[in-house]
């Protein structure tokens, strides 16, 4: 896995699927359990920070949950940016600014947003210690008493579900090739040794039961074109009221900066 490949396939990504969820992602009903966790931490009036926005697909959402001060989305593929703005101008928010951006070199001055968040962009960078400097880049800009969620995708997790998918003699599910799973013992131990308060919150376990072991057992999923067979709207409604399982691979660090 390189970083070009990585870009390479975002920028194609954004430019097949201009302004639609698909541009991040196909599971829709994951995009929106990511859209409320995030949603818990942000205030109105707050300055928030989105890293690694895609198309701005999320960052509208958002727009619509909270009376923000501003929010800025950064994205390292131009062809992102360019549909977020489009979307943008359709629009007309005035409190929203698109931008080319990396996770790893944030433009920004340090102590600036109330609220950083990522979604699934962390899994996007090649190595660990590029993870390490794109969650310490977002720690920087984030201002004294503010709130860092970090949610992405996890190693121990997808292990936990594939030996229960093993069991039922499913196929494992694996890493794209353009994705690295982060490893709760990396993170535990990069933000002890930074003094931090923090915890790693499980908000999707409930929801990858239903959707990627329950669902193959009890339906012939194969007639249902993405994530659109029911059961997933079914364990995404489900997920709202249960915590718990340990088998979600996507999952939140939720960082307070003293």
């Amino acid at each position: 896995m390189t970083e070009n490949h990585i870009k390479n396939y975002w920028e194609n990504q954004g430019e097949v699927h201009n302004e639609s969820h698909w541009a991040s992602w196909g599971d829709n009903w994951m995009i929106d359990l990511e859209i409320e966790t995030i949603s818990e931490h942000i205030n109105d009036n707050d300055k928030v920070l989105d890293v690694g926005c895609a198309n701005g697909y999320s960052t509208f959402n958002q727009l619509k949950k909270h009376d923000l001060d501003a929010i800025t989305g950064v994205d390292f593929a131009e062809s992102m940016i360019r549909y977020a703005n489009e979307s943008l101008n359709k629009n007309k928010y005035s409190n929203v600014n698109f931008e080319v951006g990396d996770v790893r070199s944030l433009k920004f001055n340090d102590n600036t947003f109330d609220i950083v968040y990522t979604t699934r962009v962390l899994i996007n960078l090649p190595t660990w210690e590029e993870q390490i400097n794109g969650i310490k880049e977002c720690i920087r800009v984030a201002k004294s008493g503010g709130t860092i969620v970090l949610c992405e995708g996890f190693w121990e997790p997808l292990i936990k579900l594939n030996a229960l998918r093993t069991l039922a003699n499913l196929e494992p599910l694996v890493e794209h090739d353009f994705n690295r799973y982060l490893k709760k013992g990396n993170v535990k131990k990069l933000l002890d040794s930074l003094d931090l308060d923090f915890e790693i919150v499980d908000f999707s376990s409930i929801y990858y039961i239903g959707s990627r072991f329950f669902r193959e057992l009890v339906t012939d999923y194969t007639e249902y074109e993405g994530f659109s067979n029911p059961i997933n709207a079914k364990f995404a409604s489900l997920q709202k009221d249960y915590k718990g399982g340990e088998v979600g691979i996507q999952q939140k660090i939720v960082i307070k900066k003293l």
